[in-house]
């Protein structure tokens, strides 16, 4: 069996998985370490990049450690190492990649960057064995983004955002609400005792035929709100949450469902076309239960990870290596790899207008 170790230091959380397949070919998760650094953030409320580098440098080598010895392992038992080497913060992606060199060069095994983006494009057939092609919405703190997954490194970007992504809108208004960090899971907590129907928030881009998204006007109609009924109650928080959640599930539906008419234009052949959701954000209950309905009224089945596999983790990393090895993509890389803080998943894509000098976001 081929056992990759699986490295993820991209933005807040340090971690270690190694990943393989059992006797029958089944994807299996042999040790999964997930070190957050919510402490280290919660002060500032967001992640500061210089102290998440340093929390990595200080965590990285004992989170190893502790994933080789949950799978019984020694170091010179893996196969491959594999590494997340962007998107994300430099910082924590220089660390996370170095250590994956100096393990490389020292046991003489492979090295496999790994592009971020395609550990959570992957994450399903890691959960689920879901067979190409299928179509993925990736929603998390840095992308939002509807992808067609053709194949291991064949990817075709269909929409994307042109502002925000969905979990930064998420993480700033928790923070304009005095939210505690992480925003996301307290955004989704307050709306449960909230009225979605008290603030008639925008639905960026609604029915247009544009298939990307947009949250930046929806996030500044929830501070005009907040700054117009200041000093806010509890209840208006939770109404604020309830109202600015609605609007968000609406507006995805919205820019999902055409892409679902276009993914079953494109596969007709297909008898049970798969949605998948995946990203931080794929964690929040009621998104999921919406996307669920609307991908059944469509003809298609949702398949969304366990909300421990949503986040940022290494068992993701180490199965897209995995992936990789089987594929014969993972010619083993030189030690010059350098890291990459913005690499889109599909490169072949025109860039969105404003992606900015230092290249495309998307």
């Amino acid at each position: 069996m081929t056992r990759v170790l699986g490295i993820e230091t991209s933005c807040d959380e340090t971690a270690a998985s190694v990943v393989t397949r059992d006797a029958s070919g089944k994807p299996q998760i042999i040790s999964n370490i997930v070190l957050s650094q919510i402490e280290e953030h919660v002060a500032f409320g967001g992640v500061v990049p210089e102290i998440a580098a340093r929390a990595h440098v200080t965590a990285l080598d004992g989170v190893i450690k502790a994933a080789l010895e949950e799978a019984s392992m020694k170091p010179a038992d893996v196969d491959a190492i594999a590494a997340t080497a962007g998107p994300g913060l430099i910082g924590g992606l220089i660390v996370g990649l170095t250590t994956a060199k100096a393990f490389a060069a020292a046991l003489g095994k492979p090295l496999i960057p790994i592009n971020h983006l395609e550990g959570h494009a992957l994450t399903p057939r890691l959960t689920d064995q879901v067979a190409f092609p299928y179509l993925l919405l990736l929603v998390s703190g840095g992308h939002s983004q509807i992808v067609e997954v053709r194949g291991v490194g064949d990817y075709r970007r269909w929409a994307t955002t042109i502002d925000d992504a969905l979990g930064e809108a998420f993480d700033k208004t928790a923070k304009l609400l005095s939210l505690p960090y992480p925003g996301g899971p307290n955004v989704e907590k307050a709306a449960k005792t909230g009225d979605p129907k008290r603030f008639s928030f925008p639905r960026p881009l609604k029915g247009e035929a544009r298939p990307d998204f947009s949250f930046s006007g929806l996030k500044t109609a929830v501070r005009r709100t907040a700054t117009e009924l200041a000093p806010l109650s509890r209840q208006d928080v939770s109404d604020i949450c309830a109202s600015f959640q609605a609007a968000v599930t609406e507006s995805l539906i919205d820019r999902v469902a055409r892409s679902l008419t276009r993914f079953r234009e494109e596969h007709p052949d297909l008898p049970a076309p798969t949605l998948v959701v995946a990203g931080g954000v794929a964690a929040n209950l009621t998104i999921r239960a919406a996307l669920e309905n609307s991908a059944h009224e469509a003809g298609f089945e949702l398949v969304a990870p366990p909300l421990q596999l949503c986040g940022d983790n290494a068992a993701m990393i180490a199965w897209a290596g995995l992936e990789r090895l089987e594929a014969g993509l993972a010619e083993e890389a030189p030690m010059s790899f350098r890291p990459r803080p913005r690499w889109p998943l599909d490169e072949t894509s025109t860039p969105v207008f404003g992606a900015g000098k230092r290249g495309a976001k998307a």
